[in-house]
């Protein structure tokens, strides 16, 4: 339902979206198949079926969304933004192999290659929708720089909203993980870099563009003493949680040869599971998990294309959403999910849940799409500001053009955006200032990013080979 306009005096500008059809992804699936938006300032005013409200004041923008779908703005949850300098490597390998090939080649970044790293992946998801974005940085190889504060500078040029999930690594080769020796942190270190990085960036009020969680990397490279004290930290902080879990069968079998239980009742052990904590992948777990994680609130990150491309299996997506746990979507890393952007992940989220055991009946369009914003929201704590189009909520939206050729004889706007080809962004907006017009991001050159982009792989990997 529409709500009542804002005084006039309070608001600096307006921006109205007409003749579009909406999907609102609110708590009763709200649609309509023509009306508008109004946002004001950084927020949505009104929004409904038919024409804006006669009168408006300070509309300095108006757009005749015909042929269009609005949706809130995609939400990832899960991503590693540094590898997309290592796109198109160890293409034929499952997880643990992937990570032994490409952890001496990300153990040589530093604070350009991930500013530019930064731009490539955050630049190419925006472009397909995403408005906010959560990135799991755990490699911080010694004298590489201030790598926080250039992911967070180069992210800012983009626009859009982040969380960093600052992760870390205390346990390496010597200690049976798998990342080299020097690519690791102390566990002192990394608990006092992540309070670091929590004081000095986390924004919690309304509206934030960035936000910091406690992010130890996973079982297999990270000590039980760091997992017990991250989650001491975060809490003592009030930031939130996040972690890979159940990502493989081969991190189970280690999960029980090292600590003598499985990924869930380990995490629970080191105060890891609760409303404050999402998890990455989450392919094996059994009936008990998915409770655990239920009775919990724990969420869950789902990288359905980055779990085919390691071979890692398939999530019970259907199971996890009928017991009640919170369930985003996450790209992932690029050099699992060299595509890059979110789009992908609601169609692979729809057609690969549709091959285990639930079928046809796993997942349909809107469920898919819910789980790219609403869900996406839930897991990063920010469903009173995003994730659906809600008057009072903020202005992150996207404007998808559906009336070209990839769309034209798909009647229904949702099913052509999540079945369809990638749709081509009109407009998105992140807290009312756009990011995307005409399919091209507003405040960055592309040109420049690839180039930069391209520059900093080659140096990169030069560096690796000279060992």
């Amino acid at each position: 339902m529409a709500a009542p306009a804002s005084p006039d005096s309070a608001v600096t500008q307006r921006l109205v979206i007409e003749n579009c059809a909406i999907a609102t992804v609110d708590a009763h699936d709200t649609e309509y198949a023509t009306g508008y938006v109004v946002v004001a300032d950084q927020a949505i005013e009104s929004l409904g079926a038919g024409k804006a409200p006669e009168g408006l004041a300070n509309v300095v923008r108006r757009i005749d969304g015909t042929g269009h779908l609005v949706t809130p703005g995609l939400i990832n949850t899960h991503h590693h933004f540094y590898q997309w300098l290592t796109r198109g490597l160890a293409t034929d390998h499952n997880l643990f192999n992937w990570l032994v090939a490409l952890y001496p080649t990300w153990a040589r970044i530093d604070a350009p290659m991930l500013a530019a790293a930064t731009q490539g992946s955050l630049g190419m998801m925006v472009k397909g929708g995403v408005t906010t974005a959560s990135d799991h940085h755990y490699v911080f190889p010694r004298g590489s720089g201030d790598l926080v504060g250039a992911e967070l500078a180069a992210a800012a040029e983009i626009g859009a909203r982040i969380t960093l999930a600052r992760g870390s690594m205390d346990r390496s080769e010597k200690d049976g993980g798998l990342p080299p020796d020097f690519a690791v942190e102390t566990t002192e270190g990394a608990l006092l870099a992540t309070e670091e990085a929590i004081d000095t960036h986390h924004d919690a009020s309304f509206g934030s563009m960035v936000q910091i969680a406690a992010a130890p990397c996973s079982p297999f490279s990270v000590s039980t003493e760091l997992m017990r004290q991250g989650a001491e930290l975060a809490r003592r902080k009030g930031v939130r949680m996040h972690t890979h879990g159940s990502e493989t069968v081969e991190e189970e079998k280690f999960c029980h040869e090292l600590f003598g239980m499985g990924p869930t009742d380990y995490f629970e052990s080191t105060g890891w599971l609760g409303d404050d904590v999402w998890m990455a992948h989450c392919v094996h777990m059994n009936d008990s998990d998915i409770a655990a994680f239920a009775r919990t609130g724990t969420g869950v990150a789902h990288c359905p294309s980055s779990n085919a491309r390691l071979a890692a299996g398939i999530a019970r997506v259907p199971d996890l959403l009928a017991a009640g746990v919170p369930v985003g979507l996450g790209v992932d890393g690029t050099a699992s999910n060299e595509s890059g952007e979110l789009h992908t992940e609601l169609r692979n989220a729809l057609l690969i849940n549709r091959l285990g055991a639930h079928k046809e009946a796993a997942l349909n369009a809107r469920k898919a799409l819910r789980l790219g914003t609403y869900g996406g929201a839930q897991v990063l704590g920010r469903t009173a500001e995003i994730g659906s189009l809600e008057a009072g909520k903020l202005a992150d939206l996207v404007l998808w053009k559906l009336d070209g050729l990839g769309h034209s004889s798909i009647a229904d706007p949702v099913t052509a955006l999540v079945f369809g080809a990638a749709a081509p962004v009109t407009l998105s907006l992140v807290g009312g200032r756009p990011v995307v017009e005409d399919n091209h991001l507003s405040n960055v050159d592309e040109d420049a990013i690839a180039r930069t982009a391209r520059a900093e792989a080659q140096r990169l990997a030069r560096i690796a080979a000279e060992g």
